[in-house]
């Protein structure tokens, strides 16, 4: 069964990242907002696919394995608009086993191109969705729902607009790496010193 992404508008996603400088400061400002648990903290690994030649990526396009609570979930992002929130189409499909998911999309030429983990909660007020997502380069808040409940949610977190971040987990990567000067590989957290996300 298709799923489009809930609090959305149609099949159109639009979320911003946050950077998260303190997890307890920021878990203490959720606590004082109208927000409840929707899903409780647990881990997820996702690996990009593409073809050989990268075709996706070329596009602008996402075609995601999402592993957790030993559930899969196929994703597709298409390309992104400009602006201050990332907008861009998804299409999401709850699949039984990933690993026959991962064997399906290589036969039909989609192969494992990147992977990265986090530990996500997902909250809510019933008009968009927080999720506090902790990863091996540190942690993020995600916003999605209307223009206008991010904005909203984003103040009332105390963030400014110029903290909005849309790149993704994959760009996010890169830019560390490149600070760093590390080469890229996956983003897991066997590749970082121990608890770096609740840091």
């Amino acid at each position: 069964m298709l799923h489009l992404t809930a609090m959305s508008q149609g099949n159109v996603e639009t979320e911003i990242k946050l950077p998260v400088a303190s997890l307890e400061e920021v878990k203490r400002r959720i606590d004082a907002l109208a927000f409840r648990l929707k899903t409780p903290r647990a881990f997820e690994s996702n690996v990009l696919h593409d073809t050989r030649d990268a075709a996706l990526r070329g596009r602008g396009c996402l075609l995601r394995l999402r592993e957790t609570g030993g559930n899969a979930i196929l994703t597709y992002k298409g390309p992104g608009k400009a602006g201050k929130h990332k907008v861009r189409e998804e299409l999401e499909v709850s699949l039984g086993e990933a690993r026959a998911a991962s064997l399906i999309l290589q036969r039909l030429g989609y192969h494992p191109v990147f992977r990265y983990e986090k530990y996500r909660t997902e909250y809510t007020d019933g008009a968009g969705i927080l999720t506090l997502d902790e990863t091996p380069i540190g942690c993020y808040l995600e916003l999605e729902g209307s223009a206008e409940w991010i904005d909203e949610a984003a103040e009332k977190l105390g963030y400014e607009e110029g903290e909005y971040i849309t790149k993704s987990y994959g760009g996010l990567y890169l830019s560390h790496c490149q600070e760093k000067h590390i080469p890229p590989t996956n983003m897991v957290f066997r590749d970082y010193p121990e608890d770096t996300a609740t840091k």
